[in-house]
């Protein structure tokens, strides 16, 4: 990540104000790295001889920076109240996540200030503290390794040729026990022997974290180097473990998301053919009840003609009722036409034979208004065999009517019970889905799981391979670096005696 440059400039004119509100002179090579890392965010001031003031200056520009994540002050030669600014400094920056502090000759004060950072600082997750002598005083290392055990986000730490004998490995080992973050440790070259390998084989049993314990070059037994490397095997499989489980449970809360969103996708589509059906039975229902309005009022005009052709009937009836009584008055009236007939036949023959002529006209007369009354009484009844036929048809209708409601309520009951039954199927076919979808992931995950497995079995045999040769490779520079001090002190040891020998000769 790069650095704006304003940024560096007022990080760089602040170094110079300081210097001066001080009553110090900036160092021209700190200005010129500072100058040189314009645009990065790695601070490098490595072989640099760092005053105490600049130290004092740079521990109160840390304090709020937020550029640098990564601090280079290796072979600095920081003096004990140097780094002990520096360090202060350090406590309350939230950005560096890298700090390389080797070969810098802390002791006593150094260490104490390292405690200190470790304990109060949250972001540094790399320290590099190789080639110094923290483990000489044993209080001011007791500090350092209480701030480890305080501290819960550094991950690496380097503490090679720091002179840590076995009491030292004590004090780690009880940090350790109490540290949850540190993951890789080294403690190559230093001096702690059988009893402080034994104690910190002894906290990696409360230490899930720790993954890798370097310990070549401090005469512990090679048994015990064996089981530092079992239980740091251990721990990287553990770590392993979680981090697949982890990856797992990302993976199987994202299947279940979004098998809940296809769940609640379904079920809303499922809703909304529901709320359809249903629509579509109201509107049915109401295509059925306007229907049955129309029927009603069909009816109800059905009604009206059959009531006033009821009334029409009646008239006829009265009517023929009328003729009825004309018919009898007529008849009453010819009993009499008779009756006088005779009586005149009787008292006056020569009248009647007078009036035969009259008498038959009349009686002619009288038969044909009885034919045609007797032609209207026969019309008259022909209307109403016909009324009655249409009386009888317009019941059928009625009753065809009332048989199409019945059939129609019933059809619509049907569809209601067979949209029932759909749902129903619709419900048991979504909970067989989730079942099979259920079973498959369970088999995906069983493969996936063997499938890990076999994969890690093989890169566990490839690492053990590997650390193998490489604990080898260091043996062998251990002996070669041993077998070249050893020639080097025979050489100065024979140029001694050669120059004694000049001497003596002299």
């Amino acid at each position: 990540m790069l650095v704006p440059a304003t940024e560096m400039d007022a990080f760089r004119h602040s170094y110079t104000r300081l210097c001066k509100e001080s009553g110090a002179e900036p160092q021209e090579s700190i200005l010129q790295h500072l100058e040189e890392a314009a645009g990065r965010n790695r601070l490098d001031l490595a072989t640099q001889s760092l005053s105490v003031d600049t130290c004092g200056v740079l521990g109160k520009l840390l304090q709020d920076d937020l550029q640098f994540t990564e601090i280079v002050l290796n072979d600095c030669m920081l003096s004990e109240e140097g780094a002990k600014l520096l360090l202060h400094g350090l406590c309350s920056n939230t950005v560096v996540k890298f700090l390389n502090l080797k070969g810098n000759n802390l002791r006593a004060v150094g260490a104490e200030a390292l405690g200190k950072l470790l304990r109060q600082n949250k972001t540094i997750q790399r320290l590099t503290l190789e080639w110094n002598n923290l483990g000489v005083w044993e209080e001011s290392f007791t500090i350092f390794c209480e701030g480890l055990g305080a501290n819960s986000h550094l991950q690496m730490l380097d503490l090679r040729n720091n002179q840590i004998n076995h009491q030292g490995a004590g004090e780690l080992a009880m940090a350790l026990k109490a540290n949850s973050s540190l993951q890789e440790l080294d403690l190559r070259w230093n001096n702690i022997g059988l009893l402080g390998g034994r104690a910190l084989l002894n906290c990696l049993h409360s230490n899930r974290t720790l993954r890798q314990l370097e310990l070549a070059g401090n005469n512990v037994p090679s048994d015990i180097l064996k089981a530092v490397d079992q239980a740091m095997e251990h721990n990287q499989e553990r770590q392993n473990m979680l981090c697949k489980t982890h990856n797992m449970t990302k993976i199987l809360s994202k299947e279940v998301l979004c098998l809940k969103e296809e769940k609640a996708k379904q079920f809303l589509d499922l809703m909304d053919t529901i709320d359809k059906q249903r629509e579509e039975i109201n509107r049915s229902n109401r295509v059925s009840a306007v229907r049955v309005g129309h029927l009603q009022e069909a009816l109800n005009e059905r009604h009206s003609v059959m009531n006033s052709l009821k009334a029409k009937l009646q008239m006829t009836e009265a009517a023929l009722a009328l003729s009825e009584q004309k018919v009898c008055n007529l008849g009453e009236l010819l009993s009499a036409a008779k009756q006088e007939q005779t009586r005149l036949v009787e008292n006056h023959t020569k009248e009647f034979q007078q009036h035969k002529k009259n008498s038959s006209d009349c009686e002619a007369k009288l038969l044909r208004e009885l034919s045609t009354a007797n032609e209207k009484n026969i019309q008259l009844a022909n209307k109403v065999d016909e009324l009655e036929r249409r009386c009888k048809t317009q019941q059928e209708q009625l009753f065809q009517v009332k048989e199409e409601l019945t059939h129609t309520t019933a059809e619509m009951k049907l569809r209601a019970l067979q949209a029932e039954e759909r749902l129903e199927n619709e419900k048991k076919r979504f909970k067989q889905v989730l079942d099979d979808t259920e079973s498959l992931r369970l088999k995906e995950v069983d493969h996936i799981t063997q499938h890990m497995e076999t994969s890690e079995h093989a890169l566990q045999e490839r690492i053990q391979r590997l650390e193998a040769i490489r604990i080898g490779l260091e043996e062998e520079l251990s002996r070669v670096k041993a077998a070249a001090l050893l020639e080097r002190g025979q050489v100065e040891e024979e140029v001694i005696r050669a120059k004694n020998q000049t001497r003596l000769e002299e």
